[in-house]
C-alpha cells in the first residue's frame, strides 16, 4: 500500500484506533473519509483537517450499507483504500443460560459488517489504482480472552476470511491484516486508562511505521501482538491462553468498572 495520495474510508472513525489512523493517515498526505454511527464524534476526530471528511455509517444495517457505498462512490470516487475497522466487545458468561443479545450484535457489527461492506466496494476498488483493503482484527483471533469469547471469535473468523479474500484479490487490490493488541481504548469501560495496554498513540505511531515498509507486509503486528500471534506456532498456547486470561482478569478487577 502506498504512503500518501491515497483515498481512504474508515469504519469506526470516530473514535479509538480507527480516529487515530483517520488523522495520522490524513496528516500523512492521504485524504480520508471516516464512517460510523455517531456524527459528533466523526466530527469532533475530522475538526481542523480539510482533507478528512465524515459520513454516518450503522455497519449492522444491511441495507444501510448498501446506501452508504454508493453514496460514498459518489462523493468520493477516487476511494481506493477500505479499512474495516468498526467493532464491539462485550464481555459474556458461558457457564450459564443467558440472553444472546451481546453475542449476535457482536457477530452481525464484527463480522457480518466488514463482510457486507467489502462485498459493497469490492468491483470500486477492484478497479482503481493501489487499491487495498485493511481488515481489523485482534491478538485475541489468536488466543482468545475467555470473558470476551464472541468478540474473539469474530476476529478469528475475520482473519480466516481475510486469508481467503487475499488470494481470491491476489493482483487487483492489496488485502492486509491488522491485529492489534489490547490498546488503551473507550473499546470496553475502563480501557481508556488500563495499566499494562498499549498506549494509543504509541499503538497508531508504531502501525503507521509498519504501514510504511515497501511492499507492505500482509499482516502488520505491533511487537506486543506478537506474544499472541506466534503462540501456536511457538508450542505455548495453552500457556499462553492461561497467561492472557489470567493477566486479564487481575487487570479488570485491580480497576472495577
Amino acid at each position: 500500500m502506498k504512503a500518501n495520495g491515497n483515498t481512504i474510508l474508515i469504519t469506526g472513525g470516530g473514535s479509538g484506533i480507527g480516529e487515530a489512523l483517520a488523522q495520522r493517515f490524513h496528516d500523512a498526505g492521504n485524504t480520508v473519509v471516516i464512517a460510523g454511527r455517531r456524527r459528533e464524534a466523526l466530527e469532533r476526530a475530522a475538526a481542523g483537517r480539510e482533507n478528512l471528511h465524515v459520513i454516518e455509517l450503522d455497519v449492522t444495517d444491511a441495507d444501510a450499507i448498501e446506501q452508504f457505498a454508493r453514496e460514498v462512490i459518489e462523493q468520493h470516487p477516487s476511494i481506493n483504500v477500505l479499512i474495516n475497522n468498526a467493532g464491539i466487545m462485550r464481555f459474556e458468561a458461558l457457564d450459564t443460560r443467558r440472553d444472546l443479545k451481546d453475542a449476535e450484535e457482536t457477530i452481525v457489527t464484527n463480522l457480518l459488517g466488514p463482510i457486507r461492506l467489502t462485498n459493497a466496494l469490492v468491483e470500486h476498488l477492484a478497479g482503481r489504482p493501489g487499491a487495498a483493503i485493511v481488515n481489523v482484527t485482534s491478538g485475541l483471533a489468536f488466543v482468545p480472552l475467555v470473558a470476551t469469547p464472541t468478540y474473539s471469535a469474530t476476529k478469528a473468523a475475520i482473519h480466516s476470511y481475510t486469508v481467503s479474500l487475499r488470494d481470491a484479490l491476489k493482483g487487483r487490490v492489496e488485502v492486509i491484516e491488522l491485529a492489534p493488541p489490547a490498546v488503551q481504548t473507550n473499546l470496553t469501560p475502563g480501557q481508556s486508562n488500563r495499566p499494562g495496554y498499549q498506549p494509543l498513540n504509541e499503538f497508531a505511531d508504531e502501525v503507521l511505521a509498519l504501514f510504511g515498509q515497501q511492499p507492505t507486509p500482509p499482516e502488520l503486528l505491533v511487537e506486543r501482538v506478537k506474544f499472541l500471534r506466534n503462540a501456536e506456532a511457538e508450542g505455548r498456547f495453552d500457556q499462553t491462553l492461561t497467561t492472557l486470561n489470567e493477566n486479564a482478569r487481575k487487570a479488570r478487577e485491580a480497576q472495577p468498572d
